[in-house]
């Protein structure tokens, strides 16, 4: 028998209740607690003229509507599409912009979003502008531009900078633009985009969402149900909806979502505290530091700062060893999994980006993006520690093999 967890009469359910619940004992078949896999990829029909509710599965699976509904329930949407991967995800929501309409995104946008909107401007489906939305006066110059699309990214990848979404919204009522949020850094167990005006949010659900990094899916959700149904008409339309057993796995992910990011985010705090005391860094991009610059707008607009930070690294740092060198972090793109991972912005996640375009971004070649994971914080203070003694140095190099020395035969 198949329960209903929200009543209209009764208090809104928190969204850890949400996330732990969604899907439980809702099987009408055999009344099973976890809710069952559906993999069939298409449905009988009683009567060839009368559709059921699913029947074909690109156009719709029970297993994917699970995840979809409690994903619009975290971010207080009203329709949502599951994509198999997060740049899926954006690539949909581009459909929305046509030959000669403006796309405006954040100069320092993940490098695979640099990538496909420049890629889909060469091709003519749109044009683009890559403007750095924490500047006011870039901003306006770009919005008397009047832009059918704005894509927001805040915190942005890697830099950590905070935009200002009621602002960028409020700029965009005023020309008519759609604005889409990415908000794959923070998820909706630390930031709404949708309370706070946005029309469209996205998620690559590889990362916070399922957690563990055994899945690559995405999601876009609406505030409006019409938007949403155009959303999912194009979906279906290009084939680009996520399958059934990847949609199980993030579901069962999305469960520990609010838990995972709590111990992940506490532990962040306490690493980049370590860091901004010691001398052989020149600057921790991370919005929970008082001296960040988005610092406040962050504690408007989110739940907490995330786990999520970069730091540049003195010159005295040779990156690429301090990389090497690291025993518990592992070097990998991606980010948001149960595990710390590190790695080097420019050489990795936004290598697609031109040299030019880096700079202007301000990713450098020492900078270091950190995800940090459900490990103890005293210890990955203590393995960036000891790389760092590895990794500066010839002098500190010989320092911490002596020290290193002296505690073995003590």
């Amino acid at each position: 028998m198949s329960k209903t967890l929200q009543h209209a009469s009764g208090p809104r359910l928190s969204p850890q209740t949400l996330a732990a619940s969604a899907g439980v004992a809702h099987d009408p078949a055999f009344n099973a607690v976890s809710p069952p896999l559906h993999l069939s990829a298409n449905y009988a029909w009683s009567d060839p003229l009368e559709k059921p509710q699913y029947d074909y599965a690109r156009s719709g699976n029970p297993t994917r509507c699970q995840l979809e509904e409690a994903l619009c329930s975290l971010e207080g949407a009203a329709r949502g599409v599951v994509t198999a991967s997060g740049m899926a995800a954006l690539d949909l929501t581009f459909n929305l912009a046509g030959p000669g309409d403006l796309v405006l995104a954040p100069h320092d946008c993940y490098g695979g979003t640099h990538r496909l909107l420049t890629a889909r401007a060469k091709k003519g489906q749109f044009e683009v502008a890559f403007v750095d939305q924490t500047d006011p006066a870039a901003l306006a110059a770009a919005f008397a531009r009047k832009p059918k699309l704005v894509l927001i990214e805040t915190p942005s990848n890697p830099l950590l900078r905070i935009t200002d979404i009621g602002d960028v919204v409020r700029l965009a009522r005023e020309c008519g633009a759609i604005t889409v949020a990415d908000n794959t850094f923070l998820s909706p167990a630390l930031q709404r985009p949708l309370a706070l005006g946005c029309d469209i949010v996205v998620h690559s659900t590889t990362k916070f969402i399922n957690g563990h990094s055994d899945v690559v899916g995405g999601a876009v959700l609406a505030r409006e149900a019409a938007l949403g149904e155009e959303l999912a008409w194009w979906a279906n339309c290009t084939g680009v909806t996520g399958a059934p057993f990847d949609s199980f796995m993030t579901l069962r992910g999305l469960r520990t979502l609010f838990a995972r990011i709590e111990a992940q985010q506490a532990a962040a705090g306490a690493v980049v505290d370590a860091l901004a005391a010691d001398a052989r860094v020149a600057r921790v991009f991370y919005p929970g530091l008082a001296s960040h610059p988005g610092h406040e707008i962050a504690r408007e607009q989110q739940r907490g700062f995330g786990s999520m930070f970069s730091v540049e690294f003195a010159e005295s740092v040779d990156v690429i060893e301090l990389l090497r060198r690291l025993r518990i972090f592992t070097i990998a793109e991606s980010l948001g999994g149960f595990e710390s991972l590190v790695c080097v912005p420019a050489a990795m996640t936004h290598a697609s980006m031109t040299p030019a375009a880096r700079a202007t971004a301000g990713i450098s070649e020492r900078l270091v993006r950190f995800s940090i994971g459900l490990e103890h914080a005293d210890d990955l203070v203590r393995d960036i520690h000891a790389a760092l003694d590895l990794a500066g140095s010839d002098t500190a190099k010989v320092a911490y093999l002596e020290k290193q020395a002296a505690s073995a035969c003590g």
